[in-house]
C-alpha cells in the first residue's frame, strides 16, 4: 500500500510516500481502508520528535511508528477475533495507533466510533484529536453550562472552530477571538461576539468570562486570568509550535496553572486529548444533530501531506485540513 513514512525526526521535508506492507491486526484491532486522515498538532510533534523527552516513548532516534497521521475515516475491511462492535463494511471515524497517512490502518476498537451518515468522511477525519480536546475542555474542564459567556482564544482554528460550536450547543454566549479576516467565519461557527486581536487586547472588557478556553497558549496567566470572572475557569490547550525542544507542543502555562490554581479562586487547568469512545460518540451525536459540523478550509492527495503538516504550523488555517486517500 501507499504510505507517508519517516525514517529520521525533523521538518516536513523528512516525510516520503512509500510502498509498504499492510498492517496486520491483532485480536482487539480492526483493518480500515482510509477515506480520509485528519492533520493535527500532534502529527507534527512525532514528526519533529519534540519535546526531546517524548522520543522516551515515540523513539529515541527514530519514530517506532514510520506511518505518520492519526486521526481517519474509512471503511472497516477486516476485524479481529475480539471485535464486537464493528464488521467489515462499517463506516468509521477515530484514531490509529499506527499511522493514518496511508491506504489501510490499524485501529484499536477502543478507538473508533461509527461515521455520522450525514457528514462525509473529510469532515469525519478532522474530528478525532481536535473535535475530543475541545470537548474535553469546554464540558469536561470548562464545566461550559446554559447562559455563561465563553472565551474562545483561537477560535478559528482546528480546536477553537469546534469549541466555539460545542459551547454555542451548550446555551453559552461565545466570544472568539481571531484575526479581523477570519471574523466572519467564526461568526459563521456560531460565536455570538468576536475579539479582533490584533486591535484588542482580551482583558480590554474586564473579568467577564466565566469559562476561557485558550488553544493559543502564548499569552501570560496573568492576562488571562484578568479577563476571567473571580471564579471562572481557565482551560489550556497546548502551545500551539513552540520550537523550544523541551516544551515542545506544550506551554509553560500549562505547567504554572496547576500551582497558582492552588492559591487563587479561579480553576486554572490544564486540557488533554485523551480518546475515549464515549467521547467520539457524543461528538457523532453532536454531529448527526446538525450542532456540530466540523469546518474544512481545504483538503490535500495523499502525496502532498507534507505540504498540508507546513500550512498547518505555518499558515494558520482556518478550521481544519484533511489528506484525503480514497
Amino acid at each position: 500500500m501507499k504510505a507517508i513514512t519517516q525514517t529520521v525526526y525533523g521538518p516536513a521535508d523528512v516525510l516520503r510516500l512509500r510502498d509498504v506492507e499492510r498492517p496486520s491486526i491483532g485480536d482487539d484491532e480492526v483493518l480500515v481502508q482510509v477515506r480520509a486522515a485528519g492533520v493535527d498538532p500532534g502529527v507534527w510533534i512525532l514528526m519533529a520528535g519534540r519535546p526531546y523527552l517524548g522520543r522516551l516513548g515515540f523513539g529515541l532516534r527514530r519514530p517506532r511508528v514510520a506511518v505518520r497521521g492519526r486521526d481517519l475515516a474509512g471503511v472497516v475491511t477486516a476485524v479481529g477475533a475480539s471485535v464486537t462492535r464493528f464488521q467489515p463494511g462499517d463506516e468509521v471515524f477515530g484514531a490509529s495507533t499506527a499511522g493514518s497517512f496511508a491506504e489501510f490502518a490499524a485501529a484499536p476498537e477502543s478507538r473508533l466510533a461509527r461515521k455520522p451518515a450525514n457528514v462525509s468522511f473529510e469532515q469525519a477525519a478532522a474530528v478525532p484529536t481536535s473535535g475530543q480536546t475541545a470537548l474535553n475542555a469546554v464540558r469536561y474542564t470548562g464545566e461550559v453550562r446554559a447562559g455563561q459567556r465563553v472565551l474562545v482564544i483561537g477560535a478559528s482554528g482546528g480546536i477553537g472552530s469546534f469549541a466555539v460550536q460545542i459551547a454555542k450547543s451548550l446555551g453559552a454566549q461565545v466570544t472568539g477571538v481571531c484575526a479581523g479576516a477570519k471574523a466572519e467565519f467564526v461568526r459563521s461557527l456560531g460565536a455570538d461576539d468576536i475579539i479582533d486581536y490584533t486591535r484588542e487586547e482580551i482583558d480590554s472588557r474586564g473579568p467577564r468570562y466565566d469559562v476561557i478556553v485558550d488553544t493559543g497558549g502564548d499569552r501570560p496567566l496573568r492576562l488571562l486570568r484578568r479577563a476571567l470572572t473571580p471564579r471562572g475557569t481557565l482551560a489550556l490547550v497546548g502551545g500551539g509550535y513552540n520550537k523550544s525542544p523541551l516544551l515542545g507542543g506544550y506551554s509553560r502555562q500549562m505547567l504554572h496553572a496547576p500551582l497558582l490554581s492552588m492559591v487563587v479562586g479561579q480553576r486554572l487547568r490544564g486540557v488533554n486529548s485523551r480518546d475515549s469512545v464515549e467521547r467520539l460518540e457524543e461528538l457523532a451525536r453532536l454531529m448527526e444533530s446538525g450542532a456540530v459540523t466540523p469546518a474544512i478550509e481545504r483538503t490535500y492527495p495523499l502525496a502532498d501531506a507534507p505540504d498540508a503538516i507546513r500550512h498547518l504550523t505555518d499558515g494558520h488555517p482556518a478550521g481544519k485540513l484533511v489528506v484525503r486517500v480514497a
